[in-house]
């Protein structure tokens, strides 16, 4: 959460000079924790690769072996391994029944104490209430979320006044070009039906 901080250091009319002691905490070579390791997860495991990262995931159904040795990825059958491995745990699943505060206190009590979590997935996947405990415990270092329930957070809300948290307005595939991508998809897809064609993008109900 040195970023945020940092930020407002930077900014701050009331800074003199930068302290020489003021350390963050490497990406290169530390373990991130993929928990839900489909499309998305795996683009995650492909990009921490190029920094060297020791990837862990957990997933309802394990990869194949060529895909896991293409990003470098170790599987773990149990959640915990991860948590208890990870130094960042990153969120990547589906907001589901069985995923609905998937991380609770247990979960959180389980990571390293100099560990961050990540959240790109849906707020409701993580018990808030524990988080903030944990946050404002030291539980875990520090939490970084995309997502949030509800959103915007109320402003009165307590992870809005913690200095080791950084929350963004669920703007993870906020670019022009996503957006544009996302449109031509639909188009394609509305074009299919009209056209009674196959469904390039056709969701399966389970």
């Amino acid at each position: 959460m040195y970023l945020h901080a940092g930020c407002q250091i930077a900014v701050s009319p009331d800074t003199k000079y930068f302290a020489v002691d003021w350390l963050g905490v490497e990406v290169t070579r530390a373990t991130l924790g993929i928990i839900g390791m489909g499309s998305i997860g795996y683009k995650v495991a492909q990009r921490a690769r190029a920094f060297n990262m020791r990837i862990l995931y957990h997933n309802r159904n394990r990869r194949r072996k060529e895909e896991e040795e293409a990003v470098g990825a170790h599987y773990c059958a149990k959640m915990e391994d991860l948590l208890q491995q990870s130094d960042f745990v990153m969120l990547v699943v589906n907001l589901t029944p069985e995923t609905h505060k998937l991380i609770g206190k247990k979960e959180l009590g389980l990571m390293k104490p100099t560990a961050t979590l990540i959240n790109i997935s849906r707020g409701a996947v993580i018990d808030q209430d524990a988080l903030v405990e944990a946050l404002q415990n030291k539980v875990i270092r520090a939490a970084a979320l995309d997502v949030t329930y509800p959103e915007p957070l109320p402003r009165d809300h307590p992870l809005l006044n913690l200095n080791n948290v950084i929350i963004t307005p669920h703007i993870g595939t906020a670019t022009v070009q996503a957006i544009r991508m996302m449109a031509e998809e639909a188009i394609a897809n509305m074009l299919a039906v009209l056209n009674d064609q196959p469904i390039p993008s056709e969701v399966f109900p389970k």
